[in-house]
């Protein structure tokens, strides 16, 4: 009898299912972060895979910065109703609103760092002790170091010198008391891969993964959405360009590339000739050279 091959999509594909039972094994209360972009998406098809016909172990919890792209909440909430799973949303505006957080102020201000007491305070108080996330490895340097299970202190605080190791497909999600693990079940795949499982799956998107006509200004040398989440001037000028995005945040910091790559053969084969990563349209990520590890210690995701 001959033995069926697997091809590298069934390999990922079961490494993250494992990931995702392992999660439901180990911990009380695990939730799934989920932000409306194509890796959270990829996460939740996975954990249909996991977990069908049952109902998922775990919430999906969305950060609302307030300044998400409206297609992003219309697809969440579309999907939050076909699944029938639970929702939890934490709003960073109520974070403004109780005075623990500064909005920011000037003409690159941007909630996106905002997100991370808003985070902590939802942990806390549903008492997550495991959080799944669609972080991959490939993304950015602070994220290629991070272990599949990834212990967060009782501040959610993040020590790049205190990582477990993890040998072959054991993980370990002992924890003290205070204390929770982000876990990443795509850590090992790359964008190209998100995209061929998105095509293999025949997954849906937000709208804005695809080539569309928008009215964008130019910014640090990007494209962003014009949107009354930018604080903008007389030195912007609007105009209509084709573009989409890779991906998807906060819509004061998540910048555009133009395309026409309005089908996903089209957009695989861009970004396969791509030199940039997509990380490449954050510009939270250019604060610094360590922007995204510093945000990372502070409790961010």
């Amino acid at each position: 009898m001959q033995a069926q091959k697997l091809d590298y999509l069934d390999e990922l594909e079961a490494e993250a299912i494992h990931i995702l039972r392992e999660v439901a094994g180990q911990f009380e209360k695990p939730a799934l972060l989920f932000s409306g972009g194509k890796d959270s998406i990829t996460l939740v098809r996975l954990a249909e895979k996991a977990f069908r016909p049952g109902k998922f172990p775990f919430p999906l919890v969305h950060i609302d910065t307030g300044h998400n792209f409206e297609e992003t909440i219309i697809y969440r909430d579309q999907m939050v109703e076909r699944l029938g799973e639970k929702l939890i949303v934490g709003y960073v505006q109520d974070a403004i609103d109780q005075g623990k957080v500064l909005e920011q102020k000037g003409k690159n201000a941007s909630r996106n760092a905002l997100q991370t007491v808003t985070l902590l305070d939802t942990i806390a108080e549903h008492g997550f002790d495991a959080c799944i996330g669609g972080a991959r490895r490939d993304e950015e340097k602070a994220r290629a170091k991070e272990r599949i299970f990834s212990v967060r202190d009782e501040f959610g605080q993040w020590d790049p010198k205190r990582q477990r190791p993890e040998l072959w497909n054991i993980y370990n999600g002992r924890i003290q008391k205070g204390e929770n693990v982000r876990v990443f079940p795509i850590s090992n795949w790359t964008e190209l891969d998100v995209w061929n499982y998105i095509r293999r799956e025949k997954m849906d998107l937000p709208s804005i993964y695809f080539a569309h006509q928008r009215d964008c200004i130019t910014r640090n040398g990007q494209l962003m959405a014009a949107s009354p989440y930018l604080n903008m001037d007389e030195e912007d000028l609007i105009v209509s360009r084709k573009v989409r995005f890779r991906t998807v945040g906060d819509m004061s910091c998540t910048a555009a590339v133009a395309s026409d790559a309005d089908q996903i053969d089209d957009i695989i084969a861009e970004i396969s000739a791509s030199k940039i990563s997509e990380r490449g349209a954050r510009l939270d990520d250019k604060v610094s050279e360590a922007a995204m590890e510093d945000r990372k210690k502070g409790g961010y995701f």
